[in-house]
């Protein structure tokens, strides 16, 4: 009897966390199409296929649901390693291949970022799992502005420059608004980085 009693419990482990896996998924799904902001527990129920008390079981609130989701997402759609930035000593070399590697990673994740921003304002709950995404500009930040003979006046601009280019609404107002290629978006990006890096 507690042989079977330990299977029993083990296949409703199993069980649970399928059900918790089919209910993130679901709403990713969502919060992918329609956005988080109109993302609603009935349609990730239904998509799920299970009832909304089953949604609160596995995840009492809000907050819950989007961290699971974020976690989900990211480990997907990981962001590009730093590593192979650090390793490039020409600060332009490194910048030109840094932001190749990110804007095709926006190529990529453009309808789940575009949304998550758009919804940033509207749902409490997204902020603090977009945390760990703003750590990680902000280390890719700081890599990409090493190395360039800056100081003073140039170095603020500098590292504003470096930020803009970096930042996901500038690939989209690059590409996906005004259709610039990945290979024009770079080197109209980059320019604007040497720029600052060179400005009186």
């Amino acid at each position: 009897m507690p042989t079977k009693r330990k299977y029993e419990l083990k296949q409703r482990a199993v069980e649970m966390a399928e059900t918790r896996r089919r209910i993130t998924e679901a709403a990713v799904e969502l919060h992918g199409t329609v956005g988080p902001a109109r993302t609603t527990l009935s349609a990730v129920a239904e998509r799920a296929g299970v009832q909304r008390h089953t949604v609160y079981r596995h995840f009492p609130t809000e907050a819950e649901l989007f961290v699971a989701c974020s976690v989900h997402y990211f480990t997907a759609n990981p962001w590009p390693e730093l590593a192979p930035w650090r390793a490039i000593k020409d600060p332009l070399q490194r910048l030109e291949r840094a932001l190749d590697d990110l804007y095709a990673y926006y190529e990529r994740t453009e309808p789940m970022l575009s949304n998550v921003f758009r919804d940033l304002e509207l749902v409490d709950a997204i902020s603090p799992t977009i945390v760990p995404f703003r750590d990680y500009m902000e280390e890719a930040a700081k890599i990409l502005a090493a190395g360039w003979p800056t100081r003073g006046r140039r170095r603020r601009l500098l590292v504003a420059a470096v930020r803009h280019a970096l930042d996901f609404h500038t690939w989209r107002s690059l590409a996906a608004d005004n259709r610039l290629t990945r290979t024009e978006a770079v080197h109209l990006a980059t320019g604007l980085v040497n720029t600052a890096a060179s400005s009186m």
